[in-house]
């Protein structure tokens, strides 16, 4: 009696023993799938580079702001938008470095529409024409949005010389054929509208969508980190989202 006692409760302790490491496996996974989850989660995190309320977050380099005193501040916030003047000619800047990462940018033009950009990449100040800071700029002047601008940096794309010219002119200075032309027009909303940009830049290759169009798809950058900025050339531009998203890989380029 004495035995099988011994042995009923040796029986009872090991089904205890079991079901305790069980639990505790159980409760470990559960625990890591948690973490998992909270690791992917603030990779995916997505930054408001625009909080709707001030400019916090970013510089503003106006070369007329230098000299003339009297110069207005082409960068303002109204309505809760942010909005780019158009002049003096100038760049708002941020003041962090980004590097892959998803831009998300919701804009329109006010009035008669023109010219404007998104630089990524960006970094040594005023390196082309005492104005532009070294960066691969995303062009959004009406019925060109998504053209690239080299700006002392460089990318290729598929159909080069289609795209860009002759290439013994080709170059990232000043007089050299800097352009290449996106792969569709017509991507944009009627004026008054707004438009949805999403740049895409992971390691060396920048992909461009307009309104869900994928407009450029470049690869090779010179440059693959930096900060991110908005242009005033010349025309009045609103901004209601400028979000950034960082990730791992281009999405497909049928986005």
């Amino acid at each position: 009696m004495v035995l099988k006692e011994a042995q009923d409760c040796g029986g009872k302790t090991r089904r205890f023993y079991k079901t305790y490491i069980n639990k505790m496996i159980a409760k470990r996974i559960v625990l890591l799938g948690i973490a998992v989850f909270v690791v992917n989660h603030l990779s995916a995190q997505t930054i408001r580079l625009f909080n709707g309320r001030d400019l916090q977050g970013w510089h503003i380099d106006v070369p007329e702001m230098d000299t003339n005193k009297t110069a207005r501040n082409p960068f303002i916030i109204r309505n809760g938008l942010l909005v780019s003047l158009g002049e003096p000619n100038g760049h708002l800047i941020t003041d962090a470095v980004y590097e892959n990462y998803r831009l998300q940018v919701e804009y329109r033009f006010v009035g008669e529409p023109g010219n404007c950009g998104v630089l990524v990449h960006a970094s040594t100040p005023r390196s082309l024409y005492q104005m532009f800071p070294k960066s691969i700029e995303v062009q959004m002047m009406h019925e060109n949005a998504g053209d690239f601008w080299c700006i002392v940096e460089d990318i290729k794309v598929p159909d080069m010389e289609k795209r860009r010219g002759p290439r013994e002119e080709w170059g990232i200075t000043e007089g050299k054929k800097r352009r290449i032309l996106n792969l569709t027009d017509g991507s944009e909303k009627p004026l008054g509208g707004w438009n949805t940009m999403v740049v895409e830049c992971v390691k060396d290759s920048v992909r461009v969508w307009v309104n869900n169009d994928l407009v450029n798809d470049g690869y090779g950058s010179t440059a693959t980190k930096g900060q991110v900025a908005l242009q005033a050339e010349g025309a009045e531009v609103e901004f209601r989202k400028v979000e950034l998203t960082a990730i791992r890989q281009l999405s497909v380029a049928g986005r």
